[in-house]
């Protein structure tokens, strides 16, 4: 076998035939050089590591600097080089990471002491030590045994506790000199591929601060989020309070079979920040409309039916209008660079007949709201869509454009009342490795795309791109125009979500392109134990994806 010649084809359609157990790193030395540096290789649609070593027949494609993929690959072994310089400096000290803000990712020490200047000047001198001396990352596998005296021996206290869930008779481990940390995702070969990163001072600890893809040699101008980051330490805080901060400690509640008082304490802390919500509308006694925005599949809709029913309670008569109605027709929607309709862009809306709408409205006057005909692309009026405003009445409207003022333009400020939505888990699978929200989301569209729409787990991963490039063009920017941030994760959901996606995402075959992610998903979920689908409330946020929601959608 040793001997076999294997046939690999490139991306070119050239093929070459290699000796068995060649790495596919070789391969790429000078490939497609112009396009930047290759971080890794997709074989067969996954994603390995350059040093893999190639066994089969296989289509092989570099993973450049510049692509989706490799930012995630570099930013995963930047994390890596942070967490084995601070194991170094401050041995015995727990380094957390916490959420992602502003193109770099927050980290304190579990000493829950603020960390100094020097401190942080001091931790990214040694990294810049490390990536100078170009140490090799080493990937290997050890026994479930070694790897548990392993993480003992590192301090890596939720890592260990997370193999108490995972148990493999081998475990494959990272590692830069002698620390070790658990494999979750290939890594660069060397520590001198990650010489764009910075440390910046903020709040209690330090932000670790790294390039987009688009620019994969430079760090973007900071632009910082208090109000998300206000929120996300607040759920950290209640996280901790509950001892609930890990995938680790979420799969223990499961296995002492004392979820479902989990489940009704993080739904009820959830009711409760909507209802606060409320509370700051009815204070302004002048906001006539809420404006609801977020990324895809952040529960929009739900929450404003949760909503409406608070500001029910308060004497207010909710009406629901949503922003798809306002779609100005084929004939005025804009083309992306591909020829396609940009659906996604503020120009698609029919924003001069939205404002006219609103202020007639305000102004005690009956209206027609449009219908949109998303087959053949019209605007079209019934006259079973009229509306007016009783003077307890109040919009909601929910759209991705809602917090951009040029949405409504002709309203004035102290009328509207603006909401963004977050799914943002405080939760992490350990010390240093934190849960992608953007994963997150993804697992909640992939669920609903087939429940409600038929779409299997590859045309959502396809699509995936072309949502997340809106988002970052047209919500991302509006976040801190935001009145009110509701957090929509549930930190419970991932385990409900796993039940639906295991299997979806596990039809998702080596010949299509979105394997590769289809892969990294199912590797994501196996960090969490499974709750049944019938422990979650009829009325609960995820009932909008898996389905059997209390509400009509």
């Amino acid at each position: 076998m040793e001997h076999d010649t294997l046939k690999i084809t490139f991306p070119d359609g050239k093929t070459k035939d290699i000796q068995y157990g060649t790495s596919a790193g070789s391969l790429l030395k000078n490939y497609g050089a112009e396009k930047g540096k290759i971080l890794a290789v997709l074989i067969n649609n996954k994603l390995y590591p350059l040093d893999k070593e190639l066994r089969y027949n296989a289509e092989i494609e570099p993973v450049y600097a510049t692509s989706r993929e490799g930012i995630v690959v570099y930013r995963r072994s930047l994390c890596l080089l942070l967490a084995a310089s601070a194991y170094k400096l401050f041995p015995g000290s727990r380094l957390l990471v916490g959420h992602s803000l502003g193109s770099g990712y927050y980290y304190t020490l579990e000493t829950g002491k603020e960390i100094s200047g020097e401190q942080i000047n001091a931790l990214e001198k040694e990294m810049q030590n490390l990536v100078a001396q170009d140490k090799k990352i080493m990937s290997r596998f050890v026994s479930y045994e070694d790897a548990l005296k392993l993480f003992e021996k590192s301090g890596l206290t939720e890592t260990r506790r997370l193999m108490d869930f995972k148990c493999p008779p081998r475990v494959q481990i990272n590692s830069i000199d002698d620390f070790s940390d658990l494999y979750f995702g290939p890594l660069v070969p060397s520590t001198g591929f990650l010489n764009v990163f910075s440390l910046m001072k903020y709040k209690e600890g330090f932000l670790l601060r790294f390039p987009k893809s688009t620019e994969p040699d430079v760090i973007p101008e900071f632009q910082d989020q208090p109000k998300l980051f206000e929120i996300y330490s607040r759920y950290k805080q209640w996280g901790s309070q509950l001892g609930v901060t890990s995938s680790a400690s979420l799969n223990q509640l499961i296995i002492d079979r004392k979820i479902d008082d989990f489940i009704d304490i993080t739904e009820t802390l959830q009711e409760k920040c909507i209802a606060k919500i409320a509370d700051q509308i009815a204070a302004r006694k002048k906001v006539r409309v809420v404006l609801i925005a977020g990324p895809s599949s952040s529960g929009k809709t739900t929450t404003s039916k949760k909503l409406a029913l608070e500001l029910q309670a308060m004497g207010y008569r909710p009406k629901v209008i949503s922003l798809d109605c306002y779609y100005a027709g084929h004939e005025r929607t804009p083309k992306d660079e591909n020829g396609n309709y940009d659906f996604e862009c503020l120009e698609a809306l029919d924003v001069p007949l939205l404002n006219q709408n609103l202020i007639d409205l305000f102004d005690g006057k009956e209206v027609v709201i449009p219908s949109y005909n998303f087959h053949d692309g019209t605007q079209f009026f019934e006259e079973k869509n009229k509306m007016s405003l009783a003077p307890n009445d109040i919009l909601i409207m929910e759209g991705i454009h809602g917090l951009n003022d040029k949405l409504t333009p002709l309203i004035p400020a102290e009328m509207k009342f603006k909401i963004y939505l977050s799914a943002l888990t405080q939760l992490n699978l350990d010390d240093h490795n934190r849960i992608s929200t953007s994963d997150n989301r993804l697992i909640r569209r992939i669920v609903r795309d087939y429940q409600f729409r038929g779409k299997s787990a590859a045309g959502t991963i396809a699509m995936w791109p072309s949502v997340r490039k809106g988002e970052e063009l047209h919500i991302f920017p509006f976040q801190n125009n935001a009145d009110a941030i509701l957090n929509t994760a549930l930190d419970y959901e991932l385990s409900v979500l796993k039940v639906y996606a295991e299997p979806l995402l596990r039809c998702v075959k080596p010949t299509q392109k979105e394997y590769g992610e289809a892969c990294t998903l199912l590797d994501f979920l196996t960090n969490f134990a499974t709750i049944a689908p019938t422990a979650v409330p009829q009325r609960s946020i995820i009932r909008e994806f898996i389905g059997g929601s209390a509400f009509k959608y």
